[in-house]
Order: structure tokens, then C-alpha cells, then sequence
């Protein structure tokens, strides 16, 4: 008589062993039978999924009568034979949300599996989870668990996009790149693409008007120092220097959007007719003059305090990549893309 059998605890495994298959199943298979397990015709890395997918392997869960995803299973792959997708919209990550990822994956793994396809005999393309992959890799984990999926080269740009939306990690520029692709791969409308990707025609439509401000006015909403809010009120200001202009003040001074639309509506871009926060106590045109040309200088809000004794500046910088920047600035001898 056999053992009851323990109940397996919920985690990855169970979830992806009860809809996922381990390998892609022959074309004229059969159903295996009740005691059968998973171990005939698994795939690469099968051997080493977790014990909760063996278990659920062979059935369903009582009461439940799940079926297999057609055209995907899953996997654990070795980490260098995944490349990353070359049209991944996203181009920034966040360093310390980087560094909390790859301490949760040396502590318990990777909970959540990265979706790729297979492009060689040994070989995959990420299709969802470049942040998961980076951060394996930096863990030190020789293999990653992975759903193997079929995908189009149309489908790559539209997944990872749908992937990074849904996340909120795009920034404006990335999010409108990303749109601006979509339409040329498939040669559709705003509304046509709206309802392939789920969102509104306005939103989508709005999104891209983004990629008319200025290079200069494009790289501090990159940054994260203007707001998607300053930005698209800074469409209206057809000139791309006035554009330029409004952008370093409303960084320097701190400029509200509400603000910024009052002064574009009234037709004047001219410095004078930017409002101008209230000066410090110890404060002198001198120090204002001097912040402005700094923050001129680094494209990014920057302070100047005046003391009894000293003084002190302050540099605001959205990312580390950004500070990186502002560093380069500084010290351009020892630029990082230098060429040695």
C-alpha cells in the first residue's frame, strides 16, 4: 500500500508543472497514463526542476482539469545560452532596485521564471525578464528557470513592451520609442495599435508627441529631472532653443506645471517670463546667477546656499546613470567612455 502522498508547497513549480510542460510534447503523443511520471522526453534542464513540478508532473490537481500551453514549456536553462532581446524598449535600470534583486536571488533563487524562445540548437533570445536575467547573472546562478516560447520576430517589441508596461519601469522617451516601433512593424493607426497593446488612442497619441521636444529637453525627461507633465507642456513652444531655455529654469527653479502652462499660453518662452521661487535670506543675485549657470551646465536642478561661514551647492541627479553624467561633466579627463 502505498504512502499518501505529500501535498506539494505552493510555489513556482506547482503553478508552472500544472500548465506548463517540461518539454515540447511529441506531435502524435498520447496522454500519459495516471502513474507516469515526467522524466520521458524532458528537456533542457528538465533534471533539474524543482520537486514540486516533478510531483504535479504526472496529473492535475484534484477537482482541476488543466491543460498544457500550446507551443511553450518550461525549463531551466543555462544563463549563457540566453541572449538579450535587441529590441527590449528598455534601456534603464534602476541600480538599487538591481542590487535588492540580486540579493533576493543568492538568498531564495529566482521565484519568477524569464520568458525566451529558442533561435539555435543550444541557444535562446529573452523575451520577457531582462532585469530577472541581469540580476541571475550577477547572483553567480549558472542556469535560470525559463518558459521556452514560440514568438514571431512581430511579436518580440510588443511583448517586452506589454511586459514593461504593466511594470510602470518605461520612461516617457523609452515608452514613445517604443510606440514609434510598434507602428512601423506593423504598419497600423494609433488606434489599431491601441488595441493591440491595450491602451487608449489619446495615451499612445500623446506619448509620441514626446519624441518632437528638442534632444536637450528629450535627455532630461530621460533622466527622470522633467516630468512627462513639463514636457508635453513644453509642445506647445514650437522653437527647440525656447524650448531649451524653459526646460533649464523649470529645473533650476523648481517650476510647477500649472506654472509652465500659464507661461506658454501667454506666448512669452523668455527667461523674464519664467516666476521665480523666492530668494534665501542670505541669498544675492550673484548666488541665483551662479546656480542658473550651473544648472545650465549639468541639465539638472542644482542649489546654491550661502552660510554665516561657507556655503554649500547642491546637485540633484534622477539615476546613478545620470550622476555618472553630471561626473563626466565635471572631470572630463576622466570621462567613463573615454577612449584610453
Amino acid at each position: 500500500m502505498s504512502k499518501p502522498q505529500r501535498k506539494p508547497k505552493p510555489g513556482l513549480g506547482r503553478g508552472l508543472g500544472s500548465l506548463i510542460p517540461t518539454a515540447p510534447p511529441p506531435a502524435a503523443s498520447e496522454a500519459p497514463d495516471e502513474g507516469s511520471g515526467a522524466d520521458g522526453g524532458a528537456g533542457v534542464g528538465a533534471a533539474a526542476v524543482s520537486r514540486e513540478t516533478s510531483t504535479v508532473e504526472g496529473g492535475t490537481p484534484s477537482g482541476v482539469d488543466l491543460a498544457p500551453v500550446a507551443g511553450a514549456y518550461f525549463a531551466e536553462l543555462p544563463v549563457g545560452a540566453i541572449a538579450p532581446n535587441a529590441r527590449q524598449p528598455r534601456q534603464v535600470f534602476d541600480e538599487d532596485a538591481m542590487a535588492e534583486l540580486v540579493h533576493s536571488i543568492r538568498e531564495v533563487g529566482l521565484l519568477q521564471p524569464v520568458v525566451v524562445r529558442k533561435v539555435a540548437a543550444d541557444g535562446y533570445e529573452l523575451i520577457m525578464g531582462e532585469r530577472r536575467w541581469r540580476a541571475t547573472q550577477e547572483a553567480g546562478l549558472e542556469v535560470i528557470p525559463a518558459i521556452v516560447r514560440e514568438t514571431d520576430d512581430t511579436d518580440m517589441l510588443r511583448d517586452a513592451l506589454l511586459e514593461n508596461l504593466h511594470r510602470s519601469q518605461l520612461n516617457p522617451l523609452e515608452e514613445a520609442a517604443a510606440y514609434q516601433q510598434l507602428l512601423e512593424d506593423f504598419a497600423c493607426t494609433h488606434e489599431e495599435l491601441a488595441q493591440r497593446i491595450g491602451r487608449s488612442r489619446p495615451q499612445i497619441s500623446n506619448t509620441l508627441r514626446l519624441l518632437r521636444l528638442s534632444p536637450a529637453v528629450q535627455r532630461r525627461v530621460a533622466a527622470g529631472v522633467l516630468s512627462a507633465g513639463h514636457a508635453r507642456s513644453l509642445l506647445a513652444v514650437p522653437d527647440g532653443e525656447a524650448q531649451d531655455r524653459l526646460a533649464a529654469r523649470v529645473v533650476a527653479e523648481g517650476i510647477s506645471v500649472r506654472a509652465l502652462e500659464e507661461i506658454v499660453a501667454l506666448g512669452d518662452a523668455s527667461e523674464e517670463a519664467l516666476p521665480r521661487r523666492r530668494p534665501l535670506k542670505r541669498s544675492d543675485p550673484a548666488t541665483t546667477e551662479y546656480a542658473a549657470r550651473l544648472s545650465d551646465r549639468f541639465e539638472t536642478r542644482v542649489k546654491v546656499d550661502v552660510g554665516k561661514s561657507k556655503g554649500r551647492i547642491t546637485v540633484e541627479f534622477a539615476t546613478l546613470e545620470d550622476l555618472q553624467r553630471i561626473v563626466d561633466i565635471m572631470d572630463p579627463r576622466n570621462r567613463t567612455d573615454r577612449v584610453i
